[in-house]
């Protein structure tokens, strides 16, 4: 657990992993940007249909467009071309047509133009015949027509092979091109396997494509990496799935294309980098917690076109002209305006039913009102659970105490409780069991005396509380991805040297190096801005627990503009691997009001009014904690709330972090 430490190769570099990101570059008033938008939702073959890739080719095309795509150069290759931005190409998703689509848009264009390669559908791995790839295998992305294995020509027939498709990108470079590769499918080949959930993963794996076991790769020399302009998103690492989920509306998108849109439309001038940033943090609070990557020398440039000009949604009838597609969700405050920036606030709403394209409002708007403004993010709903699942079907333990323990199952669930080792694993609502190794999912153990039941009902209002905290802190976040966060954060880690007592040089903290046992963490925190800020930080673990770091024993969290300080967190026995998290929180202080201290939040107590508890922010995050708490009229939120993240990666048998001392 944490402790407060205050002293006051998808397809890597060889060729491109297209993730699904909708990026593309600020060009040169001439340049031309052209798009090649895939999306397989039904094969022709393979027994593996998907529901969402259809849904993310419109919902991209779209995307693009509205950054300044010209629509007539916006092929889109999709098993349902209905409603798509008028004036773009169609066609189906095979082989052929993709790649006839990727040599068009290449010889259309010249030195300093851009071409967009989406795909959305089935990514797999297959043994590299060629001895070009230093792994070994071949990641593919499976068009339509894709079969399975054949012997005869060492591949899987009409697959989109990494070597294909990177002969296809340097041609593209060598002109002088700028190449953006978006890909939401996933090549991993760790058999992670999703029990009971709700996702459908977007990889088939070789026994699926028929790939016989005697098949070796073949050794040879890797080929050279792409040169020239571009940058690749990915819509998960090497070693995790990507998935797709149902909407509240029915319909359905892969957690990257739909995150990524919805960062897209609220980035006017950020960088590839700050895109990929945004569109992680709504991951990682989202149904899976897949981590999307990216790489290429054009990561740190600015996407193209302008994106949204306005934070508010335009009021049509009565109604507001977005909905699950923008990230709105029923239960969701707005704030009406007669503007689409500026303006006197003209009353606050809420969201009554929300579809994929569309939201009500909870009564008839002010006459005047012509614009919305997402004020805050829907309450959080009780923990939801799917029905239980036995992770091996040869399995005979009892786990009857177990299940008559757990609630009733309830739709769209949060968690899925699998049995597994005579006890209950808590997976995501993907239902992959541990998806960072070996116990990774945490599990239910009853504490000493303790029953099966007993423990079910501490470890699930554990949950429920970190969950939704987290729900609540998010949606309470404003994010600008051009602003200024008032507050900087730096992060050194000391690694472990022999013993707990005895920490290694201090360095700045790499994430991709995860931390283990006895590791030290420290937090440099800056205030940035003008104004003092309240500052507080929370470790949420594998397992749910939201712990506090600082401030501790009611010690100043109060900065001054210009002011630093220091909170470190060491790395102790006990903690369930998996991917846990450090929120850093910031609220600007009025000169007179109380010290704002969310440590307050952590405990489970936190749900209700917290004796002592005054200032306006914490009291309205509690509100929104307390699912008894109704909120009417005109209730607008408070200070503004400023929300780092830092997502750790603990491996099994590490620990989580305790405080530490100056």
């Amino acid at each position: 657990m944490p402790n407060p430490q205050y002293p006051a190769d998808i397809m890597r570099t060889g060729l491109p992993s297209f993730a699904l990101t909708l990026a593309l570059l600020a060009q040169p008033a001439h340049a031309e940007i052209r798009a090649v938008v895939v999306g397989v939702s039904d094969y022709l073959t393979l027994d593996a249909d998907l529901k969402g890739p259809a849904n993310d080719a419109r919902l991209m095309a779209e995307t693009l467009v509205a950054r300044g795509v010209t629509p007539a150069n916006i092929t889109v290759l999709t098993s349902d071309p209905t409603n798509l931005p008028e004036g773009t190409a169609t066609g189906q998703p095979t082989h052929d047509a993709i790649l006839k689509a990727l040599a068009a848009a290449t010889a259309a264009s010249t030195k300093g133009d851009t071409v967009v390669f989406t795909f959305s559908g089935h990514g797999a791995q297959a043994p590299d015949l060629s001895g070009d790839e230093g792994g070994g295998y071949d990641e593919l992305l499976l068009p339509a027509d894709a079969t399975g294995w054949k012997g005869a020509i060492g591949s899987v027939e009409n697959a989109l092979v990494d070597d294909d498709l990177q002969a296809w990108s340097q041609t593209a470079l060598d002109k002088g091109v700028q190449v953006i590769g978006l890909i939401d499918a996933c090549h991993s080949a760790t058999g992670f396997r999703a029990i009971g959930g709700q996702g459908v993963p977007r990889g088939i794996d070789e026994a699926q494509l028929g790939i016989p076991d005697d098949v070796v790769p073949v050794e040879g020399t890797p080929a050279p990496p792409l040169a020239g302009d571009f940058v690749f998103l990915y819509s998960s690492q090497s070693d995790q799935r990507s998935f797709e989920y149902p909407m509240a509306d029915g319909s359905w998108h892969g957690e990257f294309t739909l995150r990524l849109a919805q960062t897209l439309r609220d980035a006017p001038k950020a960088s590839w980098a700050q895109v990929l940033s945004a569109t992680t943090e709504a991951m990682v609070q989202g149904h899976a917690r897949q981590m999307p990557d990216g790489e290429g020398p054009l990561l740190s440039a600015p996407v193209f076109g302008t994106g949204s000009t306005t934070d508010r949604f335009p009021l049509k009838d009565g109604k507001l002209a977005a909905g699950l597609l923008e990230g709105l969700a029923d239960g969701a405050e707005v704030t009406l305006y007669a503007t689409p920036a500026g303006g006197q606030p003209l009353a606050s709403m809420t969201l009554a039913k929300v579809s994929a394209r569309e939201s009500s409002l909870d009564g008839p708007p002010p006459a005047s009102a012509q614009w919305a403004e997402l004020t805050s993010a829907p309450p959080p709903v009780p923990l939801t659970l799917a029905a239980p699942v036995l992770a091996d079907p040869s399995d005979t333990r009892d786990y009857g105490p177990w299940t008559i323990a757990l609630p009733p199952a309830g739709a769209a669930p949060d968690l899925v409780p699998i049995l597994t080792e005579g006890t209950i694993a808590l997976a995501g609502a993907d239902g992959v069991l541990d998806p960072e190794g070996p116990g990774s999912s945490p599990r239910i153990r009853p504490e000493p005396g303790e029953t099966s039941a007993q423990a079910v009902t501490r470890t699930l209002e554990q949950a429920a509380h970190g969950l939704a905290l987290r729900k609540v802190l998010a949606g309470a976040t404003g994010r600008s991805l051009t602003g200024k966060a008032p507050l900087s954060m730096t992060i050194d880690r000391r690694p472990a040297s022999g013993d707990c007592d005895h920490p290694g040089p201090q360095a700045p903290f790499d994430p991709e190096q995860g931390v283990a046992p006895c590791d030290q963490l420290w937090l440099t925190l800056t205030n940035t801005s003008g104004t003092a800020q309240d500052v507080s930080v929370l470790y949420f673990t594998a397992d749910f627990q939201v712990q506090p770091i600082f401030p501790s024993q009611n010690l100043s969290n109060r900065l001054a503009p210009g002011e630093s300080t220091r909170v470190g967190l060491q790395i102790e026995p006990g903690s369930t691997a998996g991917l846990e998290e450090i929120w850093t929180l910031a609220v600007p202080a009025s000169p007179d009001a109380p010290r704002v201290d969310l440590t307050r939040l952590a405990p489970l107590q936190g749900t209700r009014a917290y004796a002592g508890a005054s200032d306006p922010m914490t009291l309205w995050l509690e509100g929104r904690m307390d699912p008894d708490t109704a909120n009417r009229g005109f209730t607008l939120k408070p200070a503004p709330l400023t929300m780092l993240r830092q997502i750790l990666r603990l491996t099994p048998g590490d620990p989580a972090p305790a405080p530490m001392e100056n």
